[in-house]
Protein backbone atom coordinates (compact mmCIF):
# COMPACT_ATOMS: atom_id res chain seq x y z
CA UNK A 1 0.00 0.00 0.00
CA UNK A 2 1.33 3.36 -0.95
CA UNK A 3 0.11 6.73 0.50
CA UNK A 4 1.26 10.21 -1.05
CA UNK A 5 0.46 13.35 0.55
CA UNK A 6 1.32 16.58 -0.90
CA UNK A 7 1.34 20.04 1.04
CA UNK A 8 0.90 22.88 -0.54
CA UNK A 9 2.10 25.58 1.86
CA UNK A 10 4.77 28.75 2.34
CA UNK A 11 8.24 27.76 4.17
CA UNK A 12 6.87 29.85 6.68
CA UNK A 13 3.33 28.40 7.23
CA UNK A 14 5.03 25.15 7.15
CA UNK A 15 7.37 26.40 9.99
CA UNK A 16 4.21 27.70 12.09
CA UNK A 17 2.78 24.53 11.62
CA UNK A 18 5.30 22.24 13.08
CA UNK A 19 6.22 24.70 15.85
CA UNK A 20 9.39 26.00 14.58
CA UNK A 21 11.03 29.25 15.39
CA UNK A 22 11.57 31.86 12.90
CA UNK A 23 15.23 32.12 12.46
CA UNK A 24 15.19 34.71 9.52
CA UNK A 25 16.18 37.84 12.25
CA UNK A 26 19.25 36.03 13.46
CA UNK A 27 19.87 34.72 9.89
CA UNK A 28 19.99 38.29 8.80
CA UNK A 29 21.77 39.73 11.73
CA UNK A 30 24.81 37.22 11.38
CA UNK A 31 24.46 37.80 7.41
CA UNK A 32 24.97 41.60 8.37
CA UNK A 33 28.34 41.21 10.41
CA UNK A 34 29.98 38.50 8.04
CA UNK A 35 29.43 40.83 5.90
CA UNK A 36 31.44 43.79 7.86
CA UNK A 37 34.11 41.49 8.96
CA UNK A 38 34.33 40.50 5.28
CA UNK A 39 34.70 44.35 3.76
CA UNK A 40 36.33 45.08 6.94
CA UNK A 41 39.47 42.01 5.84
CA UNK A 42 39.51 43.65 2.59
CA UNK A 43 41.32 46.35 3.59
CA UNK A 44 44.24 44.45 4.64
CA UNK A 45 44.75 42.99 1.30
CA UNK A 46 45.77 46.30 -0.40
CA UNK A 47 48.97 45.78 -1.52
CA UNK A 48 50.44 48.46 -0.05
CA UNK A 49 49.62 47.67 3.36
CA UNK A 50 50.50 43.72 2.76
CA UNK A 51 54.13 45.37 1.86
CA UNK A 52 54.11 47.52 5.35
CA UNK A 53 52.95 44.07 7.12
CA UNK A 54 55.46 42.17 5.43
CA UNK A 55 58.46 44.30 5.17
CA UNK A 56 58.95 46.51 8.22
CA UNK A 57 62.18 47.88 7.51
CA UNK A 58 61.38 48.88 3.76
CA UNK A 59 63.45 47.99 1.05
CA UNK A 60 66.54 47.48 3.12
CA UNK A 61 64.58 44.29 4.29
CA UNK A 62 64.02 43.04 0.52
CA UNK A 63 67.94 43.42 0.17
CA UNK A 64 68.93 41.44 3.11
CA UNK A 65 66.58 38.77 1.77
CA UNK A 66 68.06 39.42 -1.23
CA UNK A 67 71.82 39.12 -0.06
CA UNK A 68 70.61 35.58 1.35
CA UNK A 69 69.03 34.36 -1.08
CA UNK A 70 72.31 34.68 -3.59
CA UNK A 71 74.74 33.91 -0.89
CA UNK A 72 73.19 29.98 -0.84
CA UNK A 73 74.80 29.85 -3.98
CA UNK A 74 78.43 28.66 -4.82
CA UNK A 75 80.95 31.50 -5.78
CA UNK A 76 81.94 29.31 -9.12
CA UNK A 77 78.09 28.60 -9.89
CA UNK A 78 77.48 31.65 -12.67
CA UNK A 79 80.78 30.50 -14.68
CA UNK A 80 80.71 27.63 -17.69
CA UNK A 81 81.91 24.27 -16.70
CA UNK A 82 86.30 24.08 -17.72
CA UNK A 83 86.66 27.94 -17.47
CA UNK A 84 87.30 28.18 -13.04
Amino acid sequence: MKVTVNVDCTPEEARSFLGLPDVQPLQEAVMAQMQERMLGSLKSMDPEVLLRTWGPMGMNNLEQIQKFFFSQFPANAGTPPGKK
